[in-house]
């Protein structure tokens, strides 16, 4: 669930109290696809309930995806076609986002673009941090630089652990608001 933490965690009250106004509860039945590869997609999506699966055109499965996650973000930002695939596992619910009524309210509010591309940032930066690891690409760390998450415990750092917790609250707040027990 930690991914859309890092988004909900960087938004403040005002900022998820629209999202929840804002986004489409959808629901996705099991084996059905909610991105299909090399297709434009036109929503950013929160998995509220259930499980997806992202699978490269050869069928292979590089990813699952549960409650919290966020699921599209990169086509959102490059506005190119997704590289893969998400199919759902089980029949799930997601809260999808209009591309074009996000790009209206990043135009008219900059301290909501300033916080989104924030969140959206950290989460890509944690997950490609976390890929590099797994293929043995991690160069040792600036001593500067204060990880958001322990690379050897996968625990939070202290500097987030406020962060987080304000992030989980507005989340239950978003799931709640969508009516999705949470």
């Amino acid at each position: 669930m930690r991914k859309a933490f890092y988004l909900m965690g960087t938004l403040n009250d005002g900022d998820a109290e629209w999202l929840s106004r804002v986004g489409l509860v959808q629901r996705v039945d099991k084996g059905s696809l909610l991105i299909r590869q090399g297709v434009k997609i036109e929503c950013l999506f929160i998995v509220l309930e259930g499980k997806l699966c992202v699978r490269l055109a050869e069928h292979t499965n590089v990813a699952y995806l549960g409650q919290g996650e966020i699921v599209g973000e990169i086509s959102f930002l490059d506005s190119r076609p997704p590289t893969a695939s998400v199919i759902a596992l089980e029949n799930t619910y997601v809260l999808a986002f209009p591309r074009e009524v996000i790009l209206a309210k990043l135009d008219e509010d900059l301290g909501f673009a300033a916080r989104f591309y924030r969140g959206i940032g950290v989460m890509l930066a944690d997950r490609l941090q976390s890929t590099t690891g797994q293929l043995g690409y991690v160069l040792p760390r600036a001593s500067n630089v204060v990880p958001m998450i322990d690379d050897k415990s996968d625990e939070l750092d202290d500097t987030w652990t406020e962060l987080i917790s304000f992030a989980a609250s507005r989340f239950d707040r978003l799931l709640q608001a969508v009516g999705i027990a949470s």
